[in-house]
């Protein structure tokens, strides 16, 4: 048998095709196996919550998808732009970066349950006040970070700024804005949002 290049081409081009169907799944059903599901109770804002989901839900799409608490942002999805930024047991974390299901009875706050329109948290107050926002989709994280600094600084957590790691923190503005670091605003609203963190800690801008 006399053997080609056309002939080692088609053949190739064949196998391919063939390795590229996906084989039935088990059981012999068309359908894909459902992700593993489970339980997950929250307090979210002061409210109990009980959800059933995919074990692979973060916590932020399970606020935003489940809960429909769309107050915080989905921004890099990378943890790197602090958007996402949310309270839980009172310390800030990145919320894309956490599963749900590590979070099993803890107590989250969100930017919706830190103030209401009509009664603002001291916080959102001072950024309304400074203008600490432009398209405002950082602010939520920016506000929940900077609650979270000031609570930081207040348990005496030391940072980078410090030349005396042993000492107690001040919240100078130095200090806030290396502890807002994590926080990106992409319409450079930074000297605003110093100052309302600066006028909430009581400290010169």
């Amino acid at each position: 048998m006399t053997v080609t290049r056309r002939g080692v081409l088609i053949g190739g081009a064949a196998t391919t095709a063939v390795a590229a169907i996906p084989a039935d799944p088990p059981g012999g059903g068309a359908a894909a196996a459902r992700p593993p599901q489970m339980p997950v109770r929250l307090e979210v804002n002061g409210e109990r919550r009980e959800l059933m989901m995919d074990t692979r839900t973060t916590l932020l799409d399970a606020l935003r998808e489940h809960l429909h608490l769309t107050g915080t942002k989905k921004g890099c999805d990378h943890g790197q732009c602090g958007a996402c930024t949310v309270l839980v047991e009172g310390r800030r974390i990145n919320s894309c970066l956490s599963l749900a299901v590590q979070h099993e009875g803890d107590r989250i706050t969100t930017i919706e349950g830190l103030g209401t329109p009509e009664r603002l948290h001291p916080m959102q107050a001072a950024f309304v006040k400074h203008d600490g926002f432009q398209c405002g989709y950082c602010t939520p994280g920016q506000i929940c970070s900077a609650v979270a600094v000031l609570d930081e600084i207040a348990r005496g957590v030391p940072s980078h700024v410090q030349a005396d790691v042993v000492a107690p923190p001040r919240p100078s503005n130095a200090e806030l804005r290396e502890r807002m670091s994590g926080n990106i605003c992409r319409c450079g609203a930074y000297s605003n949002i110093a100052d309302a963190i600066s006028e909430v800690a009581g400290v010169p801008s």
